[in-house]
């Protein structure tokens, strides 16, 4: 499938064959193609912007993943100790044990920014924090949601134009960059979409677009 480009990190846990995996995955700056074994069964947690792990440098992660090593159906082995692998009715206190026992940790000035904050730092101390907690400067995290948010609108039938005008784009061959590159699709792939070659999840951010 086409892997679109994400600015959060993902924890992922897969089964084929019988064979259960795990991995982090770390944000995408761009689009890609990601290979999908037949029949295999996934399950992943999206972490928050400016939450990452301290023994596992985000920086390392970008557009990359770090497998997870001797994972089977029941557990999962992080930084020492044995965990029950997460389903969908215990991921959320999965991630709640993860704070307590430090394995993730949140920079507080990200979503501090992301919520609209003007924290008393200055602005290089402010790029360097926000690299070091998401990967990525702000200006790649804009881009990232605007294209996705763009591409959202393209598929509920929104045209092209108004989506130029409404999400601050500069133009037409402007938006069709954007979203070459951060959805691998051009704007007619969008609103015609080709079942035999899917997208990854594609939604509206969760999260504020930073300033």
């Amino acid at each position: 499938m086409t892997s679109i480009a994400a600015s959060h990190w993902e924890l992922v846990f897969w089964e084929h064959d019988g064979q259960v995996q795990a991995a982090v995955l770390g944000p995408e700056p761009r689009a890609s193609l990601a290979p999908v074994p037949k029949d295999a069964t996934f399950f992943g947690i999206s972490f928050a912007l400016g939450t990452s792990m301290p023994h596992v440098p985000i920086s390392r992660l970008v557009g990359d993943s770090a497998e997870i090593p001797d994972v089977t159906r029941r557990s999962v082995w992080l930084k020492g100790s044995a965990w029950h692998v997460p389903d969908y009715d215990n991921a959320e206190a999965f991630v709640r044990r993860m704070v307590r026992e430090g394995i993730v940790d949140c920079d507080p000035i990200v979503p501090a920014v992301l919520g609209g904050a003007a924290p008393d730092v200055s602005e290089r101390t402010l790029q360097r924090r926000f690299v070091a907690a998401t990967g990525l400067t702000r200006g790649a995290i804009r881009q990232i949601h605007r294209a996705r948010e763009a591409a959202v609108l393209i598929q509920e039938g929104v045209p092209a134009q108004d989506v130029v005008h409404q999400l601050g784009y500069f133009d037409q061959p402007h938006l069709a960059r954007s979203l070459t590159r951060f959805i691998g699709r051009a704007a007619t792939q969008l609103s015609a979409p080709d079942r035999a070659e899917p997208l990854s999840l594609l939604y509206k951010p969760s999260s504020p677009v930073p300033a």
